[in-house]
């Protein structure tokens, strides 16, 4: 780990884990984090998950692990400029999408419209709960035991009705505070490499194209130097030079905005960070191109209709599998005490669907509204 800056997280100012556990030996507290996060059935099951396409629809397109995988690159890349806690940069990146439903957020949207008279869903509250109750690896305590700032990192945003609920780690919602450097960083990585991955399986899928890539500035400032430097490379090459451009312009933007803000506001201790507005930023020109492109992938690519018909196909799996658990809790593959109320039957089955890939769900699907002898 490179020399840590007085305001980055560190063992000494951790608020340490909610079970007491003895120092971890060969690594650090948030190295520990990390491995108990990479090792979890959580994140394994991300590989099956969907980020914009669903699994079967192709072996080359992102999932949610991936995705995991190239926000924790991003985020140590930062980290390691800005001397802030890598290990904890990386741990909450991996982290972050693991409450995240089966089929992005078309499934979010519809588990989130089930839950409507039960709270709610939100896959940010989702994450914490998984590492905090979900997973169970250890005798000593229900999930993985995690560093609060760890967890504080995962839970990005939270609604001020849920923060009153969540004792510490609500108390930034409900004082207007700020988390540290670190989760800044892991949420702007999350949103660098969403952004520009998306562009890429956009492009693989066919539903967009450079053509009209070429519209959006972000991309053809980008375009424009591949051509100008190798006027005769095509293909998946002149994609890759373009994105890699993409990327690296948006990360350097970023380290070199978000040191200037630290700066500026004398930052010299956690606390500073904490009572400071968020210091991770992009510059005003490079926050709207992002804005930008955000919105051609919002209307090109989220919208594209065959986008929306397997967004509609996913939402009505949701929907039928909450209805069916909730109408017959026998109809669940386990029993537990909480599914003897409305409200804690509701849990259980958001549970359950939250935690079921892509393929999982539509199996599950299959097994109980299916009549095809070998479904039953």
């Amino acid at each position: 780990m490179n020399d840590l800056a007085h305001y980055a997280v560190c063992e000494a100012n951790s608020r340490g884990r909610q079970f007491y556990e003895a120092a971890p030996q060969g690594r650090s507290e948030f190295q520990r984090d990390r491995d108990r996060i990479i090792h979890s059935g959580a994140f394994r099951r991300l590989e099956y998950k969907t980020q914009v396409f669903v699994n079967h629809e192709g072996d080359l397109f992102r999932t949610r692990l991936t995705h995991s995988i190239e926000v924790a690159q991003i985020a140590r890349s930062i980290a390691r400029h800005l001397h802030l806690n890598e290990d904890l940069v990386e741990a909450i990146s991996l982290a972050h999408d693991l409450g995240h439903t089966p089929f992005g957020h078309a499934g979010q949207d519809a588990l989130n419209g089930c839950m409507k008279d039960y709270g709610g869903f939100e896959h940010n509250l989702q994450s914490v709960r998984v590492v905090d109750v979900l997973e169970e690896r250890y005798a000593q305590f229900d999930g993985l035991n995690l560093c609060f700032e760890t967890r504080e990192g995962i839970l990005k945003h939270c609604r001020l009705d849920q923060a009153a609920l969540l004792g510490e780690l609500g108390e930034r919602f409900l004082n207007g505070r700020s988390p540290s450097l670190e989760a800044q960083v892991a949420n702007l990585a999350d949103e660098i490499a969403y952004n520009n991955h998306d562009v890429d399986d956009g492009l693989r899928s066919g539903l967009i194209t450079l053509e009209q890539l070429a519209g959006v500035p972000l991309v053809a400032k980008h375009l424009q130097q591949v051509h100008e430097t190798y006027p005769d490379l095509t293909g998946r090459r002149v994609v890759h030079e373009t994105v890699r451009r993409m990327i690296n312009t948006l990360v350097t933007d970023l380290i070199n905005q978000s040191a200037a803000n630290i700066a500026a506001q004398k930052i010299q201790t956690l606390d500073d960070v904490r009572n400071a507005p968020p210091l991770i930023a992009f510059s005003a020109e490079l926050n709207h191109q992002q804005r930008e492109l955000k919105k051609f992938l919002h209307i090109h690519l989220y919208r594209h209709y065959r986008v929306m018909r397997m967004s509609a196909k996913a939402q009505r799996i949701i929907r039928d599998l909450f209805a069916v658990f909730m109408a017959d809790g026998r109809l669940l593959p386990f029993q537990s005490p909480e599914t003897q109320t409305d409200a804690g039957r509701a849990r259980v089955v958001a549970d359950y669907i939250a935690g079921m890939t892509d393929r999982y769900a539509i199996r599950e699907h299959k097994r109980i509204f299916a009549v095809e002898e070998d479904s039953i």
